[in-house]
């Protein structure tokens, strides 16, 4: 079967950007660009002002607990600098208010920030990868450099104290470290060089403060560093080795530079640190002047632990370790204090309050607590936050060493979300065991429960009276849990699946709950009276599929109140469940039907009642939404779906107050885009909108119950996106694209005065020739309309090349497009409604060869001349026996005519041919063995193994 392609692939991706303007509140310095920050007033606060998008990003829930979060406190405001996904976060943990810095179309990997806080950097890796420096206190970006390393991406990188410039190293094996002066020249470094891909991957990088033409980074096993004057940077990696000291050095984790020395330290993971000065063979005596060329002079045993974070604040040099442990030494690595219970995982960053003028000296009425030298004083620094590889944010108040946690998040991917249906309350929870339920109004947590070690939490469902939460974990249990309180409902967990529950939802009447598992059973739950000991019990499961449920869902039999359950899985069948007739350990089916021929499903839902009759709105792999009867299970109509990269992977339609009077809006997700489509569909690719949400994969999506939020859940990034729906927007788009059949001219190659368009208008003149007989004698009778059956051919003269299911879908959706309103059928289709169904079934992406060569992959049992190939004979017999089978004087008509052996066509040449001269034809038009190039150049005719587009007739056999 050969399917054509759809020329104009709009990708609306879009990607907004914070961009606001206060006025000045002081004079900067000359070294940095003249950008002003907001007044006090504005600092954390979100910003009023019209949608520019239909979905707009306004809160972000999780932090990335790979990147380190930096501390952006000074005299005005209390805030910090973490990640989500593709989103930089400025969280006022005072205020629990946020500024989204968005601009990325990756995941940010790395970030850094200038010594007064005013300029923070956030880089990522990846195709389209890009670093931007952002005004900290207006959350605009005041610089991009788009090109640093195309398509590889920031590995890491640093600032110097007074901003001046910026230095990156790529993601890239052999690594380019770059030094840009940003304030200038966002487009070429001052200077770079390359490093030997033996050095590893460099991951962290420091500046000298006290020098800015000196650096030092590091790997897990080199470090290396640098000096930079007149355009050149060199650099010098020393080596070092366990012989060396006789001790193991362990892995390298950061390093920094001493103050007033020429001395840096490195930390490891056994706990030591590696003292590094300037090497001077001559003599032997370290010089003070700064030099890249360093040797490793001693080897310091700080601790057992292993060393994750090495700082500086002041006059001290700060670690953090793989136990929560922050020690603070003096230059001289004596230790200062230590501060071991902070009750916080792994460290991964320390950042440091700013002040101007900070003088640690200690006031009367001061908390601060002695330090660890034999005077005890009181030991006085800056307040600074610590982040862990947990996803947790402290701030240490250091008078009085008091604790506050600002998050304690996520740290494992989240698959799992479901929103309150009548609160404004989401549930998230992740495969760390954690579970969380948040008011999303107010950003407060309502509240959590950690389930035990291996209760992955896979997928949440509340029910529709918001009194029950359901809950299915990757070990198979299932818990039903208090909605408010999380006390389990049941005393003891269900444990009927064997493998990860997939999904969850219950009825509409909440009387019953079904989970489906990874192992393609559905399993069902009933609700028992208020007075049982149980108030759930187990009815039953069924494994009515054979590959991957992709959708469960409760719906109401038609004209009543009594539930329905479906699903819909992997091997194209949707199953209905006997929910009535089934009794405990025997849940019964009422029907199973193959609603797919070629495409795979991918997600499903009710159709809203806009329409007289009941659907099945389902989403496939080849960019389609199919609307299917409820009650018939018949294709009622086919359309085309977005097209943004993926197919959808979830739809939802958005709640509203009035199901009947008020317009409905369909929200869906692809691979990492999240979108919206204005209902009724009809392929209007105007109607839809999408924009990146999670770079790294869009797990899941959920609305809200007033269908004015929409949320994503990211998996790996472990965050929750929360979207603000603002519908005149994508309702504005819908209108710019025209009315009518404009928008479907556009979908034509060359639009309503192309070639084709003027092909189809033949085409359809033709049609009614053939349809009134093309010997006649009779006066012609022009129309607009050509009969039903005429549908299959203009269809093939147009390129587009239906199996006999597909015509007969075709030919259905017409006939009783108008049935449930009149009672009539209909038995003829004009132009305009013709020109909506081809583009609504041909394929959104055409036929490329890639697509036969795999067929030739899976059917092929032989190599021939190094490519699959498939015996003649056994192509013969499988053109004539599976799939929609054709006789033998069939196959032989066609393959003929495609050769050229039988130009003309037709069945009348094919009738004098017997079974054994059609056989005999067919030995001599085809080889012995057929391989994908021979079918596609030569049957075909596709010149060849290219992409094809098939457009029209013309194109097709060029």
């Amino acid at each position: 079967m050969l399917q054509s392609l759809v020329s104009q692939h709009r990708d609306k991706e879009e990607m907004a950007q914070v961009r606001e303007e206060s006025p000045p509140v002081a004079e900067e310095k000359a070294a940095t660009p003249q950008v002003a920050p907001a007044s006090r007033n504005s600092v954390g606060s979100q910003p009023v002002q019209a949608a520019s998008n239909a979905l707009n990003l306004s809160w972000a829930f999780g932090v990335n607990k790979n990147v380190p979060t930096i501390n952006l406190t000074d005299h005005h405001r209390q805030m910090v600098l973490y990640t989500c996904g593709n989103t930089a976060v400025l969280y006022d943990y005072a205020k629990n208010t946020q500024r989204l810095l968005q601009g990325h179309a990756n995941d940010i990997c790395c970030t850094c920030a200038s010594q007064d806080k005013r300029w923070v950097v956030t880089g990522d890796k990846g195709i389209n990868s890009m670093v931007i420096i952002w005004d900290s206190y207006t959350g605009t970006p005041v610089q991009t450099i788009f090109d640093a390393y195309p398509d590889i991406g920031v590995a890491c990188m640093a600032m110097t104290p007074d901003a001046k410039y910026l230095v990156t190293i790529s993601t890239s094996p052999a690594q380019t470290v770059s030094l840009w002066d940003w304030t200038t020249d966002g487009e070429t470094p001052i200077c770079s060089c390359e490093l030997s891909e033996s050095y590893g991957m460099q991951s962290y990088v420091y500046f000298n403060p006290e020098d800015t033409t000196q650096l030092v980074s590091n790997s897990d096993n080199q470090v290396i560093f640098y000096s930079w004057k007149g355009g050149e940077l060199v650099f010098f990696a020393p080596p070092l080795t366990d012989q060396e000291f006789n001790r193991v050095v362990g892995n390298y984790s950061q390093s920094i530079f001493c103050s007033n020395s020429s001395r840096a330290l490195t930390a490891t993971s056994v706990g030591n640190v590696v003292v590094w000065d300037n090497n001077r063979p001559n003599s032997g005596v370290p010089s003070l002047e700064p030099s890249p060329n360093k040797k490793c002079f001693k080897l310091v045993r700080l601790q057992e632990k292993g060393i994750t974070v090495l700082t500086t604040t002041d006059r001290y040099v700060v670690t953090g370790d793989v136990s929560g442990h922050v020690k603070f030494y003096d230059q001289q690595l004596r230790m200062s204090n230590w501060y071991n219970e902070f009750g916080v995982g792994p460290i991964n960053s320390i950042s440091f309050a700013y002040a101007a003028q900070f003088t640690p000296l200690p006031r009367e009425d001061s908390d601060y607590p002695p330090d660890a030298t034999i005077n005890a004083s009181q030991f006085v620094t800056r307040n600074y936050t610590l982040s862990t590889t947990t996803a947790q944010v402290a701030l240490i108040v250091a008078d009085g060493s008091r604790v506050k946690m600002i998050h304690a998040e996520h740290d494992a991917a989240i698959h799992s979300m479901a929103a309150h249906p009548t609160e404004p309350f989401i549930a998230i929870g992740s495969y760390s065991g954690l579970l969380k339920i948040w008011n999303y109004k107010t950003k407060t947590l309502v509240a959590s429960r950690t389930f035990p070690r291996g209760h992955l939490v896979r997928c949440l469902a509340f029910d529709p009276k918001g009194m029950y939460l359901g809950i299915g974990f990757t070990n198979g249990y299932v818990y039903i849990l208090d909605s408010l309180t999380l006390d389990n409902e049941v005393p003891e967990p269900f444990r009927y699946s064997r493998d990860a529950v997939m999904h969850c939802t219950f009825s509409l009447d909440s009387q019953w709950m079904a989970t489906a598992d990874a192992d393609y059973c559905v399993t069902l739950f009933k609700r028992e009276a208020a007075d049982s000991e149980y108030p759930w019990s187990y009815l039953g499961k069924h494994r009515a599929h054979y590959k991957p449920i992709r959708g469960l869902s409760f719906g109401l039999k038609l004209d009543t109140t009594a539930p329905r359950l479906i699903s819909v899985g992997e091997d194209r069948s949707l199953v209905e469940y006997d929910l009535i007739n089934s009794d405990t350990d025997d849940l019964k089916l009422v029907s199973c039907e193959r609603i797919e021929q070629s495409a795979i499903p991918q997600c499903i839902a009710w159709h809203p009642p806009i329409t007289k009759e009941q659907f099945f709105l389902l989403a496939n792999d080849q960019f389609k939404f199919k609307l299917y009867n409820t009650t018939t299970k018949m294709c009622r109509q086919t359309l085309l779906g977005p097209t943004y990269g993926t197919p959808l992977q979830k739809i939802e339609v958005l709640p509203t107050a009035d199901e009947m009077e008020e317009k409905r809006y369909l929200a869906y997700i692809t691979t990492d885009k999240v979108g919206l489509h204005i209902m009724p569909l009809d392929g209007n690719p105007h109607n839809s909108i999408a924009r990146i949400a999670h770079p790294s994969g869009v797990t899941n999506m959920v609305c809200s119950h007033d269908g004015k939020h929409v949320f994503t859940a990211g998996g790996s990034d472990a965050s929750v996106s929360m979207w603000d729906v603002a519908i005149e927007v994508i309702e504005a788009g819908s209108q710019l694209g025209g009315e009518g059949l404009i928008p479907f001219y556009g979908l034509l190659e060359g639009g309503r005065e192309g070639e084709l368009f003027k092909e189809l208008e033949n085409y359809f003149y033709y049609a009614q020739i053939r349809s009134q007989g093309v010997d006649t004698m009779a006066i012609r009778e022009v129309s607009t309309q050509i009969p039903l059956s005429e549908i299959p051919f203009v269809m093939r003269a147009m390129g587009h090349y239906p199996s006999e299911q597909e015509i007969e879908d075709m030919i259905s959706e017409i006939k009783f497009s108008r049935y449930v309103d009149t009672g009539e059928y209909v038995s003829h289709i004009d132009l305009g409604t013709f020109i909506k169904l081809y583009v609504n079934h041909r394929p959104a992406f055409g036929l490329s060869a890639t697509k036969l060569y795999e067929a030739f992959e899976v059917l092929g049992l032989d190599e021939y001349m190094g490519a699959p190939a498939v015996d003649r004979g056994e192509l013969l017999d499988i053109l004539q026996t599976k799939g929609e089978h054709m006789t033998e004087a069939e196959v032989a008509e066609y393959i003929t005519t495609l050769l050229g052996l039988n130009p003309e066509g037709g069945s009348s040449e094919i009738g004098s041919y017997d079974a054994a001269g059609a056989a005999e034809l067919l030995e001599e038009a085809l080889p012995e063995q057929v391989t994908a190039d021979m079918f596609t150049s030569e049957v075909l005719g596709f010149g060849g193994p290219v992409e094809v587009s098939v457009g029209s007739a013309s194109t097709m056999f060029e």
